[in-house]
């Protein structure tokens, strides 16, 4: 038995002593070498044309938007880095004898008083929108935003072309909710529930 006992007694101690020991450390590292990011190409938004008939003022007029992208304007930034032309757009609006009535060339320095700075910086000028006659007017919506396809980030605007040519911007303040019937109330609607 005692015999046993100095083997146990052995085993134990070479085990102690053989796990006590430093181990050998590798000196080799490995790691991977990081991969240089691809800078994408400068982006622009897709071009559009638009002509409408508008009857106006008592005469039918051609009210006509085309958006280019144009590469001598500063870059705008949608947020992830990516870089977009801003957009020019031309207005025009023709009688019905071709005769221009209104001509302008739009660009986002025409709407920056009336955005805050983030949007001056990093935003390009979306789109210019014929909405409706009121009156003496023509009412246009003009968007300035992230100019990323996938995002909704945008400042509305309305500007008005009087019939004598004065045109005025202001921020959008109305929501439009789509709802083209008339008004009625939640009070309304729960007296049709006949108590059910």
């Amino acid at each position: 038995m005692r015999l046993f006992l100095r083997l146990f007694l052995i085993i134990v101690v070479g085990c102690g002593i053989s796990s006590c020991s430093e181990k050998k450390q590798d000196k080799t590292i490995i790691t991977q070498k990081p991969k240089p990011v691809k800078k994408k190409a400068t982006q622009s938004m897709s071009d559009y044309e638009q002509s409408i008939p508008v009857e106006w003022v008592g005469s039918v007029y051609h009210v006509n938007v085309s958006r280019q992208a144009d590469q001598s304007l500063p870059l705008a930034d949608d947020g992830a880095g990516n870089k977009y032309y801003d957009n020019k757009i031309k207005l025009s609006i023709v009688r019905k004898d071709q005769s221009e009535f209104y001509s302008r060339t739009f660009t986002k320095a025409d709407f920056v008083n009336y955005v805050d700075e983030s949007y001056r910086k990093n935003s390009a000028l979306l789109g210019i929108v014929f909405d409706k006659v009121e009156g003496n007017n023509l009412i246009f919506a003009v968007s300035i935003g992230s100019p990323d396809k996938m995002s909704d980030e945008y400042v509305p605007l309305v500007m008005k072309i009087s019939n004598l040519g004065a045109v005025s911007i202001q921020k959008d303040t109305l929501l439009d909710t789509g709802n083209t019937e008339g008004d009625e109330s939640e009070a309304d609607t729960e007296d049709d529930d006949d108590g059910v």
